[in-house]
C-alpha cells in the first residue's frame, strides 16, 4: 500500500521532478500530478512511460490528495504559496510542504489558512539532474519541520523512501541548510583548486580531474568506514611541518590563502595526534599565511 493515496507537485524542475521519480519508483505514492507553467510536460520518465499526470498551471488538488508539494526557487515560495490557496481549501487531511532546506514554514501561511497542514521536506542530498537525481534521493536523510498532521504525512513518505528523518528547529533551519551547502556546495570549489594545481604541475587538463575523483571517493569511503578523525592522512595529522611548508611555498598566493584556512581546520581536527609544539607551530604558519 502507497505511502499516500495522491500526490502534487508544483514545479517540475530538477528537484521537483527527481522526488516525484523517486516517490513513484518507491511506491510512495498511489498517483502524482506534476503541474508547471508550460503547456507541454517535460521529456522525462515520468510523463513519457505514463507514471504521472501533467498539468499546465494550477488546479484545485484531488480530494483524495494527502501532500502538495512546492518544488519552487526559495524567492517564488511565498508568491506560489499564495497561488495554490487561491485554488481553494484544502482536501481533508492534506499536508503542503515547501522543498527549501533554509525557509521556516511561515512562507506558507495562506495554505495554511485554507486548511493545509503545513511544514518543509527537505532531502538531504545534491540534485543536479532530474532523472539520476530521484536514485540520489532515495536512501538519503530529509530535514522536515512542520505541523504534527504534516511530520506524520512526511514520515510515511521517508519510510516508503528508505530514508531517516533529520527534525530541525523552525528558527535553526538557515544554519542547517548552511552546512548541507558547506558539505556539498563547497567541493567543486575545492576540487576546481586542486585541478588547477595539478595542471600547473604538468598534468593535461583533462587529465587532471578524472586523477582526483578516485581519491575523493576514498576518503569518503574511510569516512564511512571510520569517522573523521580515523580517515585523516597526510603532512598535516603527521605534523610534517616542512612539506606543508614546501606546499605554500609552491603555492600561487590565492591557493596558498585557501591551503591555509583549510589547514587551521584540519590541524583542529588532528589536534589529538600532534604534540602541541607542532600544533602551535603549524597553526602559527596558517595564521601568517592566511593574513590573520
Amino acid at each position: 500500500m502507497s505511502a499516500v493515496r495522491h500526490a502534487m507537485i508544483v514545479g517540475p524542475g530538477r528537484m521537483g521532478l527527481a522526488l516525484g521519480y523517486a516517490l513513484v519508483e518507491a511506491d510512495a505514492v498511489g498517483s502524482l500530478t506534476v503541474c508547471g507553467r508550460r503547456p507541454e510536460p517535460p521529456a522525462h520518465p515520468l510523463f513519457v512511460q505514463g507514471l504521472a499526470s501533467y498539468c499546465f498551471g494550477l488546479e484545485p488538488p484531488r480530494p483524495d490528495t494527502e501532500a502538495v508539494f512546492l518544488a519552487v526557487p526559495d524567492h517564488v515560495v511565498p508568491e506560489m504559496a499564495h497561488a495554490m490557496a487561491g485554488q481553494g481549501p484544502a482536501p481533508g487531511g492534506c499536508a503542503a510542504f515547501h522543498l527549501s532546506g533554509a525557509l521556516s514554514t511561515e512562507v506558507l501561511a495562506p495554505l495554511h489558512a485554507q486548511g493545509y497542514a503545513i511544514g518543509s521536506f527537505h532531502p538531504l542530498q545534491a540534485v543536479a539532474h532530474p532523472v539520476t537525481g530521484a536514485e540520489r534521493i532515495a536512501g538519503s536523510w530529509l530535514a522536515v519541520t512542520g505541523a504534527p498532521e504534516a511530520l506524520a504525512v512526511a514520515r510515511r513518505l521517508a519510510i516508503a523512501l528508505g530514508s531517516a528523518i533529520l527534525t530541525v528547529p523552525e528558527s535553526r533551519r538557515p544554519l542547517y541548510h548552511a552546512a548541507a551547502v558547506m558539505a556539498s556546495n563547497f567541493l567543486p570549489p575545492l576540487l576546481d583548486a586542486a585541478t588547477r594545481m595539478l595542471e600547473r604541475a604538468g598534468v593535461p587538463h583533462d587529465e587532471a580531474l578524472p586523477a582526483l575523483l578516485p581519491l575523493v571517493r576514498g576518503t569518503l569511503a574511510n569516512i564511512e568506514e571510520g569517522g573523521l578523525e580515523a580517515s585523516l592522512t597526510g603532512p598535516i595529522p603527521r605534523g610534517d611541518v616542512e612539506t606543508v611548508g614546501m606546499h605554500l611555498r609552491a603555492l600561487d598566493p590565492a591557493d596558498r590563502r585557501l591551503y591555509a584556512l583549510l589547514g587551521r581546520s584540519l590541524v583542529r581536527l588532528s589536534a589529538p595526534r600532534l604534540d602541541e609544539d607542532t600544533r602551535r607551530e603549524l597553526v602559527e604558519i596558517f595564521e601568517s599565511e592566511s593574513g590573520e
